[in-house]
């Protein structure tokens, strides 16, 4: 089954075990700027099995494209890091979440985790992972204006 192709993507998502000394290192390597830091108490998500969650995020992207997006390690769900690459998703805007995510399951590629709001899911955002183990994260671009604050130097 083929898939609609999906827009350039615009972000690399990396589990980090310290979000402040990620930062710090890539920037004295490589030179990145850095928006805010978004740290959340609680969000509302909705596993592979149909499981709500709510789970503390703190993340936070580089201000230039394409932006690497840095998430702060949650153990116990899908934001771990591991002894090997930490590279976590590779993410892009959708237009249509809902026919996104259904695309993605049809060919093989099934959803990990989504938004949720209430009963409805996904919203905001899905994680899809393939058999290689890449997850692919489609974010709805209804969010594109309330996530710009993350894409400007802050700090």
């Amino acid at each position: 089954m083929s898939t609609r192709a999906l827009s350039p993507h615009y972000h690399v998502g990396i589990d980090v075990r310290d979000l402040a000394a990620a930062q710090a290192q890539l920037t004295e390597l490589l030179g990145i700027t850095w928006g805010s830091v978004m740290h959340l108490d609680g969000t509302d998500y909705r596993d592979s099995s149909g499981r709500d969650l709510v789970l503390p995020t703190t993340i936070c992207y580089s201000v230039d494209e394409p932006r690497l997006e840095l998430i702060q390690e949650l153990p116990g769900s899908v934001w771990v890091c591991n002894e090997h690459s930490n590279l976590h998703h590779i993410g892009f805007w959708s237009d249509d979440l809902i026919v996104d995510s259904t695309e993605l399951t049809g060919a093989g590629c099934p959803m990990q985790i989504c938004g949720r709001a209430g009963d409805a899911a996904p919203t905001s955002f899905a994680y899809h992972r393939n058999e290689l183990g890449v997850r692919i994260e489609i974010v709805d671009t209804a969010m594109r204006d309330a996530m710009s604050f993350l894409f400007s130097a802050g700090g």
